[in-house]
């Protein structure tokens, strides 16, 4: 299904609600196009498992939501070692014949999705796998796309979009430099 998403330049940074709201719109329209009681949201750690708990809620699924921590599966896990704060993968449902939303807060390279797909093979075998990213930031090194998408951010290269959560459940989209 195509989705008009609206894109941003790099002085110009969306605020994280804005871009949540354009995703809940995106994600309710896929859903409506598969059978209800065999969609299940899965969250990448941490900030596409906070839009996957949001949206569960939001779009008031009964349908359990999963989350996943794609460290042991990243391709440079050799040269960048564990993240420091690892967290525990939980799919509490047979993924086998599902059809799966990944939620994820930033695409970028597309290797994060890449990682988050093996591993939920790992649990079996779904009939779909389909994405939504609050933000596409482009500069894909694989082949990999988002059918729902809150925006597009086209910052410059040395820049890191963060997502942050709030005490009180709100995003916060920030821009930081990377130290080369």
């Amino acid at each position: 299904m195509f989705q008009s998403t609206t894109t941003y330049t790099p002085d110009q940074l969306p605020d994280a609600e804005t871009l949540y709201a354009n995703l809940l719109v995106a994600v309710r329209q896929e859903i409506q196009a598969l059978p209800i009681q065999q969609v299940h949201l899965v969250g990448i750690h941490s900030g596409g498992a906070w839009l996957a708990q949001r949206l569960h809620k939001d779009l008031k699924l009964v349908q359990p939501y999963g989350t996943l921590d794609i460290s042991f599966y990243r391709d440079d896990f050799d040269k960048i070692g564990l993240h420091a704060q690892v967290m525990p993968s939980e799919i509490n449902f047979p993924v086998a014949g599902k059809h799966l939303i990944l939620v994820d807060d930033v695409l970028y390279t597309g290797r994060t999705i890449r990682a988050a797909m093996n591993e939920l093979f790992d649990y079996g075998r779904p009939a779909s796998i389909r994405l939504a990213v609050l933000v596409d930031r482009g500069g894909r090194e694989l082949p990999i796309s988002a059918v729902a998408v809150g925006g597009r951010v086209e910052p410059a290269p040395n820049v890191s979009l963060v997502l942050s959560q709030t005490e009180d459940g709100g995003l916060i989209l920030t821009k930081e430099s990377e130290e080369n």
